[in-house]
């Protein structure tokens, strides 16, 4: 992917936004907007159509919603990436959206480098998380005890440790994708951290993982 232009699918029901993300985007030479879309049902089926690398998806949208079209898209195509780009960050609007399958969840006021940083990385399957997103879900299931990861997030997180993507790690562990993501915020919580890198790095540094599991 790295001598060519990602696609992107842009969808948003306000034309004015639409077109300020698909301009910010078109200065991006590394990406290239091949469709725009109103509502979610426009993106289901432009994404059925085109097979963008990424689907950049409004959350409340006419028609269909953004949690709505994410779900539809992924059950059709589990190797679809979507980050839902929107103004709401209720944590029911982030859990939803990360339980129907998509890779990320930024806001709106976002900087133009964090955006592209973000479409690059959710490309790769990352999870992406705008900052304010990640101090949400900490500041929701941070515990007072001590740290305890279950069997299953010391599993996803060795994975992560040996390298896997998203992907990858469902595979070893015979679980959807989507199980994977919920799985990482969680761990993203627990650890106080916001990406994939600082849980290893700090997981290994409190014993709660080896590095990796080979």
């Amino acid at each position: 992917m790295t001598d060519q232009r990602l696609r992107i699918v842009v969808v948003d029901d306000h034309a004015v936004m639409r077109a300020g993300v698909v301009a910010l985007l078109a200065a991006e030479s590394g990406i290239e907007v091949v469709a725009e879309a109103a509502n979610g049902r426009e993106a289901v089926e432009l994404v059925e159509r085109l097979a963008p690398d990424l689907a950049l998806i409004d959350l409340r949208m006419p028609v269909l919603d953004g949690v709505a079209a994410t779900a539809e898209i992924v059950a059709r195509d589990a190797g679809a990436r979507v980050l839902i780009l929107t103004t709401y960050e209720t944590d029911a609007d982030i859990e939803r959206a990360v339980e129907a399958g998509a890779v990320g969840y930024l806001l709106k006021d976002t900087t133009r480098e964090q955006l592209v940083d973000a479409i690059h990385a959710a490309a790769r399957g990352e999870t992406v998380l705008a900052p304010r997103v990640a101090q949400r879900l900490v500041a929701r299931m941070r515990q007072p005890t001590p740290v305890a990861l279950t069997a299953r997030e010391v599993d996803v997180l060795n994975a992560v440790a040996d390298g896997l993507s998203n992907i990858d790690i469902g595979r070893r562990l015979v679980i959807a994708e989507a199980t994977v993501k919920t799985h990482l915020l969680r761990i993203f919580a627990k650890l106080d951290v916001s990406d994939r890198t600082h849980a290893v790095v700090i997981a290994l540094e409190r014993g709660l993982i080896t590095r990796g599991s080979g």
